[in-house]
């Protein structure tokens, strides 16, 4: 194991990894994109994008368009490249404001977290399309990794901190409980060649509706890359 830092809330560290990784100049079979924060204050990344959304979904849309290139060179048509995107639950109720997405006429903490977590799973979507397309040995797939009792819940109000200490042994959890899935999506013979599934428990399920409208997908690959920095080649 060797480790590289990467600061998903900065752009300028993400393509700094990603010279150094690139450095090493060996293949990447698995990218498993799992960073995040939840329920917030209102603030910014360095780069001006309101955190929610610029780390836990432009900071992952840009590392993984970075290693594109490399992912691709990678996988083979016995065994593809594999993309694991962690996005949760809460994207079934979120919303996706195209004309607001640092959610700045009206901040919401709750609110904010859902989007970032829906625009994931538009995102992969998206993205598994432009790759089926190309003829790419390169799949991605979403996960929600339940409820698991992290750090992730730290800003939660303080009577959801004492709910969550009084049932976490029961309702949540353990971090390794929660990783299987992504784990499964990672390396089970199951999923090879499997690509733009929605996973939960290590099986397949529908995502919300929403999810699912390509025209959308669309739109927020499209901005998202006027955000970032990089090129449309979709567009093109």
């Amino acid at each position: 194991v060797e480790f590289l830092y990467c600061d998903l809330a900065s752009m300028k560290s993400i393509r700094q990894f990603v010279q150094r990784f690139r450095a090493k100049n060996c293949p990447l079979h698995v990218l498993v994109n799992n960073a995040g924060v939840m329920l917030v204050p209102e603030r910014k990344t360095e780069d001006g994008f309101e955190e929610h959304f610029g780390l836990n979904y432009l900071g992952h849309f840009l590392l993984t368009n970075l290693l594109l290139d490399m992912l691709k060179q990678s996988g083979t048509h016995s065994h593809n490249a594999r993309i694991i995107i962690v996005s949760s639950a809460t994207h079934y109720v979120g919303k996706l404001h195209l004309n607001d997405l640092q959610s700045r006429c009206s901040y919401s903490p709750h609110g904010a977290y859902a989007q970032s977590k829906l625009a994931l799973v538009l995102f992969t979507y998206r993205l598994q399309h432009l790759l089926t397309a190309n003829g790419s040995h390169v799949t991605a797939n979403v996960v929600d990794p339940g409820v698991v009792n992290t750090e992730l819940y730290k800003h939660v109000f303080w009577v959801g901190k004492v709910v969550k200490w009084m049932t976490a042994w029961l309702c949540f959890k353990t971090p390794e409980e929660g990783a299987s899935t992504s784990i499964y999506a990672a390396v089970s013979p199951e999923m090879e060649g499997a690509g733009g599934c929605y996973l939960y428990n290590e099986e397949r399920t529908k995502s919300a509706d929403i999810a699912y409208d390509e025209e959308l997908q669309r739109r927020l690959w499209t901005e998202s890359c006027k955000m970032v920095g990089i090129s449309d080649e979709a567009s093109r």
